[in-house]
Protein backbone atom coordinates (compact mmCIF):
# COMPACT_ATOMS: atom_id res chain seq x y z
CA UNK A 1 0.00 0.00 0.00
CA UNK A 2 1.40 3.39 -0.97
CA UNK A 3 1.20 6.51 1.21
CA UNK A 4 -1.37 8.03 -1.17
CA UNK A 5 -3.46 4.86 -0.98
CA UNK A 6 -3.35 5.06 2.82
CA UNK A 7 -4.45 8.69 2.82
CA UNK A 8 -7.32 7.91 0.44
CA UNK A 9 -8.41 4.96 2.60
CA UNK A 10 -8.52 7.27 5.63
CA UNK A 11 -10.62 9.75 3.67
CA UNK A 12 -13.19 7.14 2.67
CA UNK A 13 -13.37 5.61 6.15
CA UNK A 14 -13.96 8.98 7.79
CA UNK A 15 -16.60 10.02 5.28
CA UNK A 16 -15.47 13.61 5.35
CA UNK A 17 -14.11 14.47 1.91
CA UNK A 18 -13.52 18.14 2.59
CA UNK A 19 -11.73 17.56 5.90
CA UNK A 20 -9.56 14.83 4.46
CA UNK A 21 -8.51 17.06 1.61
CA UNK A 22 -6.92 19.16 4.30
CA UNK A 23 -5.41 16.02 5.85
CA UNK A 24 -3.67 15.21 2.58
CA UNK A 25 -2.19 18.72 2.59
CA UNK A 26 -1.02 18.40 6.19
CA UNK A 27 0.77 15.17 5.51
CA UNK A 28 3.06 17.18 3.32
CA UNK A 29 4.14 18.90 6.53
CA UNK A 30 5.50 17.05 9.50
CA UNK A 31 3.89 15.63 12.54
CA UNK A 32 4.97 14.08 15.68
CA UNK A 33 4.59 10.74 17.24
CA UNK A 34 6.00 8.35 19.58
CA UNK A 35 8.58 8.14 22.17
CA UNK A 36 8.39 4.95 24.04
CA UNK A 37 8.55 1.71 22.18
CA UNK A 38 5.14 2.38 20.71
CA UNK A 39 3.16 5.02 22.62
CA UNK A 40 2.89 8.35 20.87
CA UNK A 41 2.99 10.64 23.86
CA UNK A 42 4.75 13.94 24.29
CA UNK A 43 6.22 14.75 27.62
CA UNK A 44 8.89 17.15 28.57
CA UNK A 45 11.32 18.41 31.07
CA UNK A 46 10.58 20.78 33.76
CA UNK A 47 11.30 23.81 35.87
CA UNK A 48 12.13 25.44 39.18
CA UNK A 49 10.63 27.16 42.26
CA UNK A 50 11.52 29.04 45.45
CA UNK A 51 10.79 27.99 48.95
CA UNK A 52 7.83 28.21 51.28
CA UNK A 53 5.44 29.62 48.71
CA UNK A 54 6.05 26.63 46.43
CA UNK A 55 5.66 24.18 49.34
CA UNK A 56 2.29 25.70 50.25
CA UNK A 57 1.12 25.65 46.63
CA UNK A 58 2.29 22.05 46.34
CA UNK A 59 0.43 20.88 49.41
CA UNK A 60 -2.82 22.55 48.40
CA UNK A 61 -2.70 21.46 44.79
CA UNK A 62 -1.60 17.90 45.49
CA UNK A 63 -4.30 17.49 48.12
CA UNK A 64 -6.91 18.60 45.62
CA UNK A 65 -5.71 16.27 42.90
CA UNK A 66 -5.41 13.35 45.26
CA UNK A 67 -8.99 13.71 46.49
CA UNK A 68 -11.42 11.24 44.91
CA UNK A 69 -13.74 14.07 43.92
CA UNK A 70 -11.19 15.66 41.59
CA UNK A 71 -9.18 12.68 40.45
CA UNK A 72 -9.66 11.57 36.87
CA UNK A 73 -9.25 8.08 35.46
CA UNK A 74 -5.84 6.46 35.95
CA UNK A 75 -3.26 7.33 33.31
CA UNK A 76 -0.86 4.77 31.87
CA UNK A 77 2.37 4.97 33.88
CA UNK A 78 5.23 2.54 33.59
CA UNK A 79 8.55 4.20 33.82
CA UNK A 80 9.59 6.41 30.94
CA UNK A 81 10.12 10.06 30.34
CA UNK A 82 7.54 10.36 27.72
CA UNK A 83 5.07 7.94 29.05
CA UNK A 84 6.08 5.76 31.93
CA UNK A 85 3.88 2.83 31.06
CA UNK A 86 3.16 1.55 27.61
CA UNK A 87 0.05 3.43 26.57
CA UNK A 88 -0.80 1.03 23.75
CA UNK A 89 -2.32 -2.41 24.10
CA UNK A 90 -3.40 -4.79 21.34
CA UNK A 91 -6.95 -5.98 22.03
CA UNK A 92 -9.66 -7.53 19.87
CA UNK A 93 -12.14 -4.76 20.71
CA UNK A 94 -11.18 -1.38 19.23
CA UNK A 95 -11.32 1.67 21.47
CA UNK A 96 -13.73 4.45 20.59
CA UNK A 97 -12.05 7.41 18.89
CA UNK A 98 -11.63 10.17 21.46
CA UNK A 99 -12.41 13.59 19.95
CA UNK A 100 -11.57 15.96 22.81
CA UNK A 101 -9.42 15.53 25.91
CA UNK A 102 -8.25 17.60 28.88
CA UNK A 103 -5.53 16.56 31.33
CA UNK A 104 -3.29 18.27 33.86
CA UNK A 105 -0.16 17.54 35.88
CA UNK A 106 1.57 19.15 38.83
CA UNK A 107 5.18 18.57 39.93
CA UNK A 108 7.25 20.11 42.68
CA UNK A 109 10.87 19.24 43.45
CA UNK A 110 12.73 20.38 46.55
CA UNK A 111 16.45 19.79 46.27
CA UNK A 112 19.55 20.76 48.23
CA UNK A 113 23.29 20.16 48.17
CA UNK A 114 25.16 19.60 51.43
CA UNK A 115 28.38 21.54 52.18
CA UNK A 116 31.41 20.22 50.32
CA UNK A 117 35.11 20.99 49.77
CA UNK A 118 35.39 24.12 47.63
CA UNK A 119 38.71 26.03 47.89
CA UNK A 120 37.54 28.46 45.19
CA UNK A 121 34.49 29.15 43.05
CA UNK A 122 33.53 30.85 39.78
CA UNK A 123 30.43 32.43 38.30
CA UNK A 124 29.00 29.02 37.34
CA UNK A 125 29.94 27.05 40.48
CA UNK A 126 27.76 25.17 42.95
CA UNK A 127 27.72 26.69 46.44
CA UNK A 128 30.24 24.92 48.66
CA UNK A 129 28.37 26.07 51.78
CA UNK A 130 25.24 24.22 50.74
CA UNK A 131 21.95 25.44 49.31
CA UNK A 132 18.27 24.46 49.12
CA UNK A 133 16.02 25.31 46.18
CA UNK A 134 12.61 24.35 44.83
CA UNK A 135 10.91 24.14 41.46
CA UNK A 136 7.20 23.84 40.68
CA UNK A 137 5.15 23.54 37.51
CA UNK A 138 1.51 23.04 36.56
CA UNK A 139 0.81 21.89 32.99
CA UNK A 140 -2.53 21.69 31.19
CA UNK A 141 -3.07 19.43 28.17
CA UNK A 142 -5.90 20.15 25.73
CA UNK A 143 -6.33 17.91 22.68
CA UNK A 144 -8.73 17.82 19.71
CA UNK A 145 -9.14 15.36 16.82
CA UNK A 146 -10.30 17.30 13.71
CA UNK A 147 -10.31 14.22 11.45
CA UNK A 148 -9.16 10.59 11.35
CA UNK A 149 -5.54 10.27 12.44
CA UNK A 150 -5.15 13.96 13.29
CA UNK A 151 -4.49 15.43 16.74
CA UNK A 152 -4.03 19.06 17.78
CA UNK A 153 -2.50 19.65 21.23
CA UNK A 154 -1.69 22.73 23.29
CA UNK A 155 0.19 22.69 26.64
CA UNK A 156 0.06 25.94 28.62
CA UNK A 157 2.19 25.80 31.74
CA UNK A 158 2.77 27.81 34.93
CA UNK A 159 6.31 27.66 36.33
CA UNK A 160 8.03 29.02 39.39
CA UNK A 161 11.35 28.66 41.17
CA UNK A 162 15.07 28.03 40.79
CA UNK A 163 17.45 25.12 40.41
CA UNK A 164 20.57 24.98 42.58
CA UNK A 165 22.70 28.05 41.81
CA UNK A 166 20.02 28.96 39.26
CA UNK A 167 20.75 25.77 37.32
CA UNK A 168 24.56 26.03 37.26
CA UNK A 169 27.54 24.17 38.66
CA UNK A 170 27.50 20.64 37.23
CA UNK A 171 27.47 19.39 33.64
CA UNK A 172 25.19 16.56 34.74
CA UNK A 173 22.86 18.93 36.58
CA UNK A 174 20.96 17.20 39.40
CA UNK A 175 17.41 18.28 38.42
CA UNK A 176 15.87 18.11 34.96
CA UNK A 177 12.85 19.76 36.56
CA UNK A 178 14.91 22.97 36.72
CA UNK A 179 14.95 25.35 33.78
CA UNK A 180 17.76 27.72 32.95
CA UNK A 181 15.26 30.52 33.65
CA UNK A 182 14.45 30.90 37.33
CA UNK A 183 11.78 33.24 38.69
CA UNK A 184 10.49 33.84 42.21
CA UNK A 185 6.89 34.42 41.11
CA UNK A 186 4.73 32.14 38.95
CA UNK A 187 4.69 32.88 35.23
CA UNK A 188 2.94 31.27 32.29
CA UNK A 189 4.12 30.06 28.89
CA UNK A 190 2.83 27.81 26.11
CA UNK A 191 5.56 25.21 25.88
CA UNK A 192 3.88 23.00 23.27
CA UNK A 193 1.48 23.73 20.43
CA UNK A 194 1.68 21.03 17.77
CA UNK A 195 -0.29 19.01 15.25
CA UNK A 196 0.22 15.27 14.75
CA UNK A 197 -1.02 13.22 11.79
CA UNK A 198 -0.90 9.40 11.83
CA UNK A 199 -1.22 7.58 8.49
CA UNK A 200 -1.87 3.84 8.61
CA UNK A 201 0.15 1.65 6.24
CA UNK A 202 -1.24 -1.76 7.14
CA UNK A 203 -0.36 -4.39 9.70
CA UNK A 204 -2.38 -5.15 12.81
CA UNK A 205 -4.68 -2.76 14.60
CA UNK A 206 -3.59 -1.71 18.08
CA UNK A 207 -5.40 0.28 20.70
CA UNK A 208 -4.03 3.59 21.98
CA UNK A 209 -5.02 4.50 25.53
CA UNK A 210 -5.87 8.07 26.51
CA UNK A 211 -2.91 9.88 28.07
CA UNK A 212 -1.10 13.19 28.20
CA UNK A 213 -0.84 14.48 24.62
CA UNK A 214 -2.48 11.31 23.33
CA UNK A 215 -6.10 10.75 22.32
CA UNK A 216 -7.62 7.30 22.76
CA UNK A 217 -8.33 5.29 19.63
CA UNK A 218 -6.76 2.74 17.30
CA UNK A 219 -3.89 2.80 14.82
CA UNK A 220 -1.95 0.47 12.53
CA UNK A 221 1.31 -1.11 13.64
CA UNK A 222 2.82 -0.02 10.31
CA UNK A 223 2.37 3.73 9.98
CA UNK A 224 3.82 7.15 9.32
CA UNK A 225 3.53 9.80 12.02
CA UNK A 226 4.14 13.46 11.24
CA UNK A 227 4.45 16.25 13.82
CA UNK A 228 4.77 19.99 13.25
CA UNK A 229 4.71 22.93 15.68
CA UNK A 230 6.35 23.75 18.99
CA UNK A 231 7.50 20.85 21.16
CA UNK A 232 10.70 19.34 22.55
CA UNK A 233 13.21 17.38 20.48
CA UNK A 234 13.37 14.77 23.25
CA UNK A 235 9.61 14.29 23.04
CA UNK A 236 10.44 12.17 20.01
CA UNK A 237 14.18 11.40 20.01
CA UNK A 238 16.48 9.68 22.55
CA UNK A 239 13.64 7.97 24.39
CA UNK A 240 14.27 5.32 27.04
CA UNK A 241 11.60 3.45 28.96
CA UNK A 242 13.46 3.52 32.26
CA UNK A 243 15.27 6.87 32.19
CA UNK A 244 13.65 9.77 30.34
CA UNK A 245 11.08 11.46 32.57
CA UNK A 246 12.12 13.58 35.58
CA UNK A 247 8.51 13.61 36.72
CA UNK A 248 8.45 9.83 37.13
CA UNK A 249 11.97 8.39 37.23
CA UNK A 250 15.48 9.86 37.48
CA UNK A 251 16.16 13.58 37.93
CA UNK A 252 19.73 14.09 36.67
CA UNK A 253 20.04 15.75 33.25
CA UNK A 254 22.64 13.31 32.00
CA UNK A 255 20.58 10.26 33.08
CA UNK A 256 17.23 11.21 31.52
CA UNK A 257 18.89 12.27 28.23
CA UNK A 258 22.23 11.62 26.53
CA UNK A 259 24.37 14.42 27.95
CA UNK A 260 26.36 14.85 24.74
CA UNK A 261 23.17 15.42 22.70
CA UNK A 262 23.18 19.22 22.35
CA UNK A 263 19.56 19.26 21.23
CA UNK A 264 17.88 22.38 19.83
CA UNK A 265 15.88 24.23 22.47
CA UNK A 266 15.16 27.54 24.12
CA UNK A 267 16.07 28.00 27.80
CA UNK A 268 12.99 25.95 28.76
CA UNK A 269 13.81 22.99 26.52
CA UNK A 270 11.36 23.56 23.62
CA UNK A 271 11.64 24.67 20.00
CA UNK A 272 9.80 25.00 16.68
CA UNK A 273 10.18 22.24 14.14
CA UNK A 274 8.84 19.18 12.40
CA UNK A 275 9.47 15.44 12.67
CA UNK A 276 8.52 12.37 10.66
CA UNK A 277 8.46 8.78 11.91
CA UNK A 278 8.12 5.61 9.86
CA UNK A 279 7.07 2.43 11.73
CA UNK A 280 7.55 -0.92 10.03
CA UNK A 281 7.50 -4.15 12.02
CA UNK A 282 10.13 -3.97 14.75
CA UNK A 283 11.85 -0.89 13.34
CA UNK A 284 11.23 2.85 13.40
CA UNK A 285 13.08 5.53 11.45
CA UNK A 286 12.78 9.12 12.69
CA UNK A 287 13.97 12.41 11.24
CA UNK A 288 13.41 16.01 12.24
CA UNK A 289 14.37 19.62 11.57
CA UNK A 290 14.34 22.21 14.38
CA UNK A 291 15.15 25.85 15.10
CA UNK A 292 18.19 26.70 17.20
CA UNK A 293 18.27 29.66 19.57
CA UNK A 294 19.18 33.07 18.13
CA UNK A 295 22.40 32.94 20.17
CA UNK A 296 23.67 29.97 22.19
CA UNK A 297 21.85 29.26 25.44
CA UNK A 298 19.19 31.97 25.30
CA UNK A 299 15.42 32.35 25.61
CA UNK A 300 14.80 33.44 22.00
CA UNK A 301 14.42 31.02 19.10
CA UNK A 302 15.13 31.54 15.42
CA UNK A 303 11.97 31.87 13.35
CA UNK A 304 13.31 31.22 9.85
CA UNK A 305 15.54 28.14 10.36
CA UNK A 306 18.60 30.24 9.51
CA UNK A 307 20.22 28.42 12.40
CA UNK A 308 18.93 24.87 12.60
CA UNK A 309 19.46 21.35 13.82
CA UNK A 310 18.69 18.11 11.99
CA UNK A 311 18.02 14.85 13.85
CA UNK A 312 17.90 11.26 12.64
CA UNK A 313 17.25 8.11 14.65
CA UNK A 314 16.88 4.40 14.00
CA UNK A 315 15.10 2.26 16.59
CA UNK A 316 15.13 -1.55 16.63
CA UNK A 317 12.76 -3.37 18.98
CA UNK A 318 13.28 -6.96 20.05
CA UNK A 319 12.27 -9.57 22.61
CA UNK A 320 14.51 -11.69 24.85
CA UNK A 321 12.73 -14.66 26.46
CA UNK A 322 9.43 -12.84 26.02
CA UNK A 323 10.68 -9.58 27.53
CA UNK A 324 10.76 -6.47 25.31
CA UNK A 325 13.80 -4.34 24.65
CA UNK A 326 14.97 -1.67 22.23
CA UNK A 327 18.13 -0.07 20.85
CA UNK A 328 18.19 3.44 19.39
CA UNK A 329 20.96 5.21 17.50
CA UNK A 330 20.52 8.99 17.30
CA UNK A 331 22.55 11.53 15.35
CA UNK A 332 22.34 15.31 15.17
CA UNK A 333 23.82 18.07 13.03
CA UNK A 334 23.71 21.70 14.17
CA UNK A 335 24.39 24.61 11.83
CA UNK A 336 24.67 27.91 13.65
CA UNK A 337 26.67 30.94 14.67
CA UNK A 338 29.05 29.39 17.21
CA UNK A 339 32.64 29.79 18.40
CA UNK A 340 35.50 27.37 18.30
CA UNK A 341 36.73 27.07 21.88
CA UNK A 342 40.42 27.42 20.98
CA UNK A 343 39.66 30.55 18.94
CA UNK A 344 37.99 32.14 21.99
CA UNK A 345 41.05 31.40 24.14
CA UNK A 346 43.47 32.69 21.50
CA UNK A 347 41.45 35.89 21.01
CA UNK A 348 41.46 36.61 24.75
CA UNK A 349 45.23 36.12 25.00
CA UNK A 350 46.04 38.30 22.00
CA UNK A 351 43.71 41.13 23.10
CA UNK A 352 44.23 40.93 26.84
CA UNK A 353 40.54 40.33 27.56
CA UNK A 354 38.54 37.72 29.45
CA UNK A 355 37.68 34.57 27.54
CA UNK A 356 34.46 35.22 25.65
CA UNK A 357 33.14 33.23 22.65
CA UNK A 358 31.10 36.15 21.25
CA UNK A 359 33.88 37.93 19.22
CA UNK A 360 34.87 34.75 17.37
CA UNK A 361 31.44 33.33 16.56
CA UNK A 362 30.76 32.44 12.93
CA UNK A 363 28.56 29.95 11.07
CA UNK A 364 29.88 26.45 11.64
CA UNK A 365 28.62 22.87 11.81
CA UNK A 366 28.69 20.59 14.86
CA UNK A 367 27.86 16.87 14.91
CA UNK A 368 27.09 14.25 17.53
CA UNK A 369 25.82 10.68 17.91
CA UNK A 370 24.44 8.63 20.80
CA UNK A 371 23.17 5.10 21.48
CA UNK A 372 20.38 4.20 23.92
CA UNK A 373 19.37 0.69 24.99
CA UNK A 374 16.71 -0.71 27.30
CA UNK A 375 15.85 -4.28 28.26
CA UNK A 376 13.16 -5.74 30.47
CA UNK A 377 14.64 -8.64 32.46
CA UNK A 378 11.43 -9.67 34.21
CA UNK A 379 7.99 -8.24 34.87
CA UNK A 380 9.50 -6.12 37.64
CA UNK A 381 13.12 -5.41 36.60
CA UNK A 382 14.53 -3.47 33.66
CA UNK A 383 17.99 -2.17 32.78
CA UNK A 384 19.17 0.63 30.51
CA UNK A 385 22.31 2.28 29.14
CA UNK A 386 23.31 5.26 27.02
CA UNK A 387 26.54 6.41 25.41
CA UNK A 388 27.19 9.53 23.37
CA UNK A 389 29.91 11.62 21.77
CA UNK A 390 29.82 15.21 20.54
CA UNK A 391 32.15 17.35 18.45
CA UNK A 392 33.85 18.99 21.42
CA UNK A 393 35.57 21.74 19.40
CA UNK A 394 32.74 24.28 19.64
CA UNK A 395 30.89 26.02 22.45
CA UNK A 396 27.80 24.16 23.60
CA UNK A 397 24.79 25.68 21.89
CA UNK A 398 21.77 24.66 23.96
CA UNK A 399 21.87 21.77 26.44
CA UNK A 400 24.94 21.30 28.62
CA UNK A 401 28.75 21.06 28.61
CA UNK A 402 29.30 17.35 27.91
CA UNK A 403 31.38 15.97 25.03
CA UNK A 404 31.44 12.28 26.02
CA UNK A 405 28.97 10.43 28.21
CA UNK A 406 28.19 6.91 29.40
CA UNK A 407 25.24 6.08 31.68
CA UNK A 408 23.68 2.86 32.90
CA UNK A 409 21.14 1.81 35.49
CA UNK A 410 18.37 -0.44 36.75
CA UNK A 411 14.68 0.05 37.53
CA UNK A 412 12.82 -2.28 39.93
CA UNK A 413 9.10 -2.41 40.63
CA UNK A 414 7.97 -3.08 44.21
CA UNK A 415 5.77 -6.04 43.28
CA UNK A 416 7.96 -8.48 45.22
CA UNK A 417 7.18 -6.80 48.54
CA UNK A 418 3.55 -5.92 47.92
CA UNK A 419 4.09 -2.42 46.44
CA UNK A 420 3.45 -2.89 42.67
CA UNK A 421 3.02 0.85 42.08
CA UNK A 422 6.39 1.77 43.64
CA UNK A 423 9.68 1.97 41.73
CA UNK A 424 13.33 1.90 42.80
CA UNK A 425 15.94 3.24 40.39
CA UNK A 426 19.74 3.33 40.55
CA UNK A 427 21.99 4.84 37.87
CA UNK A 428 25.60 5.86 37.27
CA UNK A 429 27.00 8.40 34.78
CA UNK A 430 30.47 9.34 33.58
CA UNK A 431 30.71 12.66 31.72
CA UNK A 432 33.88 14.04 30.13
CA UNK A 433 35.09 16.86 27.88
CA UNK A 434 37.68 17.35 25.15
CA UNK A 435 41.09 18.95 25.60
CA UNK A 436 39.78 22.08 23.84
CA UNK A 437 36.99 22.52 26.38
CA UNK A 438 39.41 21.91 29.26
CA UNK A 439 41.65 24.71 27.96
CA UNK A 440 38.63 26.99 27.59
CA UNK A 441 37.46 26.39 31.17
CA UNK A 442 40.97 26.64 32.61
CA UNK A 443 41.38 30.05 30.93
CA UNK A 444 38.26 31.28 32.75
CA UNK A 445 35.66 30.58 30.09
CA UNK A 446 32.04 29.96 31.06
CA UNK A 447 30.02 27.15 29.55
CA UNK A 448 26.26 26.66 29.43
CA UNK A 449 26.26 25.24 32.98
CA UNK A 450 29.86 25.07 34.22
CA UNK A 451 32.78 27.40 34.84
CA UNK A 452 34.74 27.58 38.10
CA UNK A 453 37.03 30.38 36.90
CA UNK A 454 39.93 27.97 36.38
CA UNK A 455 40.49 24.26 35.91
CA UNK A 456 44.04 23.35 36.99
CA UNK A 457 43.17 19.75 37.89
CA UNK A 458 40.54 18.43 35.46
CA UNK A 459 38.81 15.10 35.78
CA UNK A 460 35.77 13.24 34.52
CA UNK A 461 32.48 14.05 36.25
CA UNK A 462 31.14 10.92 37.98
CA UNK A 463 27.55 10.83 39.22
CA UNK A 464 25.53 8.20 41.10
CA UNK A 465 21.78 8.63 41.54
CA UNK A 466 19.16 6.57 43.38
CA UNK A 467 15.45 7.23 43.83
CA UNK A 468 12.40 5.63 45.41
CA UNK A 469 9.07 6.59 43.80
CA UNK A 470 6.07 5.86 46.04
CA UNK A 471 2.57 5.42 44.62
CA UNK A 472 0.52 7.21 47.30
CA UNK A 473 -2.70 7.31 45.30
CA UNK A 474 -3.61 6.52 41.71
CA UNK A 475 -3.14 10.19 40.75
CA UNK A 476 -0.47 11.20 43.29
CA UNK A 477 3.15 10.09 43.82
CA UNK A 478 6.02 11.03 46.13
CA UNK A 479 9.69 10.29 45.50
CA UNK A 480 12.95 10.57 47.42
CA UNK A 481 16.13 11.14 45.41
CA UNK A 482 19.82 11.11 46.33
CA UNK A 483 22.85 11.90 44.16
CA UNK A 484 26.60 12.11 44.65
CA UNK A 485 28.57 14.21 42.14
CA UNK A 486 32.33 13.61 42.01
CA UNK A 487 34.46 16.26 40.27
CA UNK A 488 31.54 18.66 39.64
CA UNK A 489 32.13 20.69 36.48
CA UNK A 490 35.13 18.42 35.76
CA UNK A 491 37.05 19.95 38.70
CA UNK A 492 38.98 17.60 41.00
CA UNK A 493 39.62 20.50 43.39
CA UNK A 494 35.92 20.68 44.33
CA UNK A 495 33.51 18.12 45.75
CA UNK A 496 32.26 15.51 46.04
CA UNK A 497 28.77 17.06 46.22
CA UNK A 498 25.95 15.20 48.01
CA UNK A 499 22.51 16.23 46.67
CA UNK A 500 19.21 15.14 48.22
CA UNK A 501 15.72 15.86 47.00
CA UNK A 502 12.02 15.12 47.25
CA UNK A 503 9.48 15.14 44.41
CA UNK A 504 5.68 15.32 44.51
CA UNK A 505 3.76 14.62 41.30
CA UNK A 506 0.06 14.44 40.47
CA UNK A 507 -1.73 14.06 37.17
CA UNK A 508 -5.24 13.45 35.95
Amino acid sequence: MTILDAIWAQRRSSGRTEILARAAWITGLRDRSDRDQTPETLYGHSRSAPKRRAILVTALFAAGLASPGLAGPPIANAGNAADPAPATVSTPTPLAEERVAFHAQFTVVGQGNLPFRAPYRGDNSLDGNGEVRETADVTFYAGYRPWAGGELWVNPEIDQGFGLRNTLGAAGFPSAEAYKVGKAHPYGRIHRLFFRQTIGLGGQDENVAADLNQLAGTRKTNRIVLTVGKFSVVDIFDNNKYAHDPRHDFLNWSVVDAGSMDYAADAWGYTYGAAAEYYRGNYTLRAGLFDLSTVPNTIDLETDFRQFQGEIELEARHSVNGHPGAVRVTGFLSRGNMARLDDAVAYAKSNGTVVDPVPVRRFQTSLGVSVSAEQELSNTVGVFARAGIGNGKFESFEFTDIDRTVSFGISIKGTGYGRPNDTIGVAGVINSITAARRRFLDAGGLGVLVGDGKLPHPGDEHIVEAYYDLGVYKTFRLALDAQLIHNPAYNRDRGAVPVVGVRAHAQF
